[in-house]
């Protein structure tokens, strides 16, 4: 897969706590993660700022985080809890995906991540940011990033390589989209996918 931006959005330098010795960076994807899972979890109390400052409100939304999924209250994220957080991220882009053809891996790819609920965060004031857009912008991040492009791209990499195909090769693998008419009196579209190798 082409797309290996998501590995670096998996983990942490080490343990991050409330008056330790704490990366901005590493606090940010813990703010980032926590906020996201409240997105999916609002009553769970885990929103936070991202600011990168493991302060009281970031250590306590640990504690809620932990506390919904049954785990020891401590409000310390070491690697094992980050793996939790990230879990969405690793099951969309490392799921075993089955289809018959290019097409079918394509669906079922988008919608294992659409499943995963890959959302954007607001950080810095700045639009279309947080790990789901860094994942799939190549690292980039911020209102210019505009990741649906990112997402779209990532969605046919992932589905590429399951047939051992590198789609950003000239040659490997031919996308095309065309619309055919399945019902010319009711003109209805249908999207065909056509997977030939020259």
């Amino acid at each position: 897969m082409q797309k290996q931006s998501y590995l670096k959005e998996l983990s942490i330098s080490n343990t991050q706590k409330r008056f330790g010795t704490n990366t901005k960076k590493d606090v940010e994807k813990i703010q980032s993660w926590l906020t996201l899972f409240a997105m999916q979890n609002p009553n769970a109390g885990t929103a936070t700022g991202i600011d990168g400052d493991f302060g009281p409100a970031t250590e306590q939304a640990v504690i809620n985080f932990q506390k919904a999924n049954g785990l020891q209250q401590t409000g310390i994220v070491d690697t094992n809890l980050f793996d939790i957080l990230v879990t969405p991220l690793k099951r969309a882009f490392e799921n075993n995906i089955s289809g018959n053809n290019l097409r079918e891996l394509v669906v079922n790819t988008a919608k294992n991540h659409a499943q995963n609920n890959p959302f954007e965060l607001v950080i810095r004031n700045q639009s279309n940011s947080g790990p789901w857009v860094r994942a799939y912008m190549d690292g980039n991040e911020g209102t210019s990033w505009f990741w649906c492009m990112g997402f779209v791209q990532a969605i046919i990499d992932q589905a590429a390589s399951i047939q051992g195909k590198n789609f950003k090769k000239p040659n490997t693998i031919n996308l095309q989209l065309r619309y055919s008419w399945v019902n010319r009196s009711s003109k209805k579209p249908t999207n065909t996918i056509s997977n030939s190798e020259k």
